[in-house]
């Protein structure tokens, strides 16, 4: 009797996955939604429709890129958890924006790090800080002033709790200095408030202000990365100027909600390679001055789960202030 179950059991295993193998196989067999969880025109969104109108003429199915943004990302990520891990719905995630929204009490998160398994990277997009060409000509010249006067010079933060804030918090801790915060729902008024005085200071990433920058409107004077950015060649990264642990991006890829099976996770991770390794793709990301940064499998998931480390500590210590 004992056999009887055994042999059952093995044979619906095996069934299963001879159908989830085929499953694979078919992928995709219609259209493929691609939410993306910011409005149309930022940084995501323009990354997402350049990557899927490449990928949908490689696969023969349409790839539909819909909006949906509220509560800075998560009402997207709180949809994409719920679907159905079939491979026809897919989301833009961005590290560390959706797991300091999950760490964060405040939020009130319904979901968690686990319910989105992260398929590839696309772009990871360093935090710089800016300033107008009339002010500082040097991070030293602003460490300075910021020492001899803390909490009176204002400094632009892209979003709560995100890589913006997070640069910040690094710079902070290891020059010593307190700047006073003025927060924004995206980039685009964060630039205008620096342009016309209202900040002094402005931490985004390189996406961001790069057309600003071209247009002679911004001085950068630092990059938070480990290796300076074919934007800006002649920039020095905090590595450089003294501050190794000051290290922030926001990366961008694509994720799907968990329990998406192992062939098909495999299938969906070629689909979108061929597509991001392509030359139509990195030229029209380098025109849109988004780093290209594509990690799969364990690299990804390292890189997710280590990002959650960094935003838990930040989210703790913001919560304790």
């Amino acid at each position: 009797m004992k056999r009887k179950v055994f042999w059952g059991v093995l044979g619906i295993l095996g069934l299963f996955v001879f159908l989830t193998a085929a499953g694979a196989q078919d992928y995709p067999s219609k259209p493929i939604m691609m939410q993306v969880p910011y409005p149309p025109g930022g940084s995501t969104d323009v990354g997402a429709r350049i990557v899927a109108a490449i990928a949908e003429k490689q696969i023969g199915q349409p790839i539909v890129v819909v909006n949906k943004p509220g509560a800075g990302g998560q009402l997207g990520w709180t949809e994409l958890a719920k679907q159905k891990p079939d491979g026809y719905y897919l989301g833009y995630i961005s590290m560390p924006h959706m797991l300091s929204a999950i760490l964060d009490p405040e939020r009130k998160s319904t979901f968690k790090a686990e319910d989105i398994t992260p398929i590839i990277s696309q772009a990871l997009d360093p935090t710089t800080i800016s300033v107008r060409p009339d002010s500082w000509k040097t991070m030293k010249e602003l460490v300075d002033d910021a020492k001899k006067s803390p909490g009176k010079i204002t400094a632009g933060i892209v979003g709560y709790l995100q890589d913006d804030e997070i640069g910040y918090l690094q710079f902070a801790e290891a020059t010593g200095v307190q700047l006073r915060l003025v927060y924004f729902d995206g980039a685009a008024p964060a630039i205008t408030a620096l342009l016309g005085k209202h900040v002094d200071v402005l931490f985004c990433t390189v996406a961001d202000n790069y057309n600003q920058w071209k247009a002679g409107k911004i001085r950068m004077l630092t990059i938070m990365d480990k290796e300076r950015s074919k934007f800006y060649p002649d920039l020095p990264t905090t590595a450089e100027l003294g501050f190794p642990t000051v290290l922030s991006a926001s990366t961008r890829g694509i994720g799907a909600p968990k329990g998406i099976p192992q062939p098909l996770l495999k299938k969906i991770e070629d689909i979108f390679k061929k597509a991001m390794e392509s030359k139509e793709h990195l030229d029209k990301l380098e025109a849109a001055a988004q780093p290209v940064k594509i990690m799969m499998g364990e690299e990804f998931n390292k890189y997710y789960w280590d990002s959650y480390k960094v935003a838990k500590k930040w989210v703790d210590y913001v919560r304790k202030k």
